[in-house]
């Protein structure tokens, strides 16, 4: 059975800062950290971060719906500096699945692999770095599902993280694909 389509548009700050607002402050984007954001705190840091050279922010969509959001940085200068060695072609990565009434089985699955697709669809990515909190286990699995290896725990400034890898041929072993 198919999902469906997944798409990736630029993030707008302004045109999607209320949507988005919805997604961060749900009690199942606790991890998010922006429970208490308000909207225009959304708005600023979504233009913060379409303002930044290393961070970008992007709307998947499902069959042309706003379903998640998806962002890359590179670790060298966001996120995890000092925290870890970055090699060449690192890139970090987050995502979050709009909250939903009706979910579909296996959709935060798709989304992640529709995530990495798209951060291994430019040649210059070898592998892809991400810090989700040492708490989240539904993440660390999903993580773990697509090819991520933890490697150690790290301590940032927000939260206490499980620091993972996921090379090229990582993911693609994951999927079943020979490399």
């Amino acid at each position: 059975m198919s999902i469906g389509t997944f798409t990736i548009r630029a993030l707008d700050p302004l045109k999607d800062a209320e949507l988005l607002h919805r997604w961060v402050t749900d009690p199942k984007a606790a991890f998010w950290m922006m429970q208490d954001a308000k909207l225009q705190d959304v708005e600023r840091e979504y233009m913060r971060i379409a303002a930044h050279e290393h961070h970008h922010a992007f709307l998947g969509l499902h069959d042309g719906e706003p379903a998640f959001l998806m962002e890359s940085y590179d670790p060298r200068h966001v996120e995890l500096v000092g925290l870890y060695e970055p090699e060449p072609g690192d890139v970090g990565m987050h995502f979050l699945v709009a909250p939903t009434d009706r979910p579909i089985q296996g959709f935060t699955k798709a989304v992640i692999t529709a995530v990495m697709d798209e951060l291994f669809a430019d040649p210059r990515t070898r592998r892809v770095v991400v810090e989700p909190d040492v708490g989240n286990k539904a993440v660390h699995a999903l993580n773990e599902a697509v090819g991520f290896v933890p490697v150690r725990e790290i301590d940032k400034p927000e939260k206490r993280a499980l620091l993972s890898f996921c090379t090229r041929e990582d993911f693609l072993a994951a999927r079943g694909v020979a490399v």
